[in-house]
């Protein structure tokens, strides 16, 4: 252990006064810098080489419990504990979250909808509860508003909206999105929070239309939309805090990225086995086949 910690220091201190302070001698720290490597040592020196194709993968992104998944997928069949020990001796850990605060302006005045979910977010089949909710981005050239529809059943993104106005407008597009890639029977609940926006007419007129039956969270309770409100800080933290976007529209086009590219088709998510939404949509798929 005082060998490896004079290894690991070397370059920010003399190695004579480590060894000196850790009560070794210089000679045997060359010696056991020029012993030949067990193989323990070789496969961990392979294993970082995949951990890093991983990391890199997740875009810099997944801790060792994604990490290990990862790996398990291609075939790989040790610990997650041997995954976090080599990551934590490399100084390879996840970026690190921030506090989410509330950002929601509702209308007093405005009909609302009952709170139909009551933080159930279980769902059997697709397009049967869809959730939403809005967020901002900041650019150089001003805010820019993002809206999202995410299937319950996949947590998949399957209407984005983008615009330079919190305006009604925006979730309207990013509903009108999902409905032109997604296809329901039967009953559709769309869940979201009392922000304005949702309880306009023209957002109820919309609904109404497309015989979509609305539920709406509680006064102050961010747990009452988790999914969608996660979804914006999980966008957040792994993608916009790291850059500085010139224009809302370079912030549109690496936003619609990330999601479309990243998040639908290659983020694990705990909450699906560590599986993607596309992923775990297909293999829903070929189990009711088979």
């Amino acid at each position: 252990m005082r060998f490896t910690f004079m290894k690991n220091h070397a370059k920010e201190f003399c190695i004579e006064k480590m060894a000196k302070i850790l009560g070794v001698s210089c000679s045997g720290y060359y010696k056991y810098l020029n012993r030949p490597s067990s193989i323990r040592q070789m496969e961990n020196m392979r294993l970082l080489g995949e951990i890093q194709k991983a990391y890199k993968k997740g875009r810099r992104m997944y801790g060792s419990p994604r990490i290990h998944r990862e790996l398990k997928k291609n075939g790989e069949t040790c610990s997650r504990k041997r995954i976090a020990k080599i990551m934590r001796q490399e100084k390879i850990q996840a970026k690190t979250r921030k506090h989410w605060k509330v950002t929601t302006k509702s209308n007093p005045k405005a009909k609302v909808a009952p709170h139909r979910l009551q933080q159930n977010f279980s769902v059997e089949v697709p397009n049967k509860i869809w959730v939403s909710d809005i967020t901002y981005i900041e650019t150089l050239e001003g805010w820019l508003y993002v809206t999202v529809v995410l299937d319950l059943f996949s947590r998949k993104a399957v209407g984005l909206s983008m615009g330079a106005s919190l305006e009604t407008g925006l979730v309207v597009r990013a509903l009108e999105q999902a409905l032109c890639h997604r296809k329901f029977s039967g009953s559709l609940i769309h869940h979201s929070d009392k922000g304005c926006q949702y309880t306009s007419k023209e957002f109820l007129k919309f609904t109404q239309a497309h015989r979509i039956e609305l539920s709406m969270s509680g006064k102050g309770n961010c747990y009452d939309n988790a999914v969608a409100e996660s979804f914006f800080h999980t966008l957040k933290t792994e993608h916009t805090n790291h850059y500085k976007f010139k224009t809302r529209e370079e912030a549109m086009t690496s936003i619609f990225e990330y999601v479309e590219v990243f998040y639908n088709r290659q983020r694990l998510h705990s909450s699906l086995g560590y599986l993607s939404p596309d992923e775990y949509e297909r293999g829903k798929k070929s189990k009711e086949v088979a």
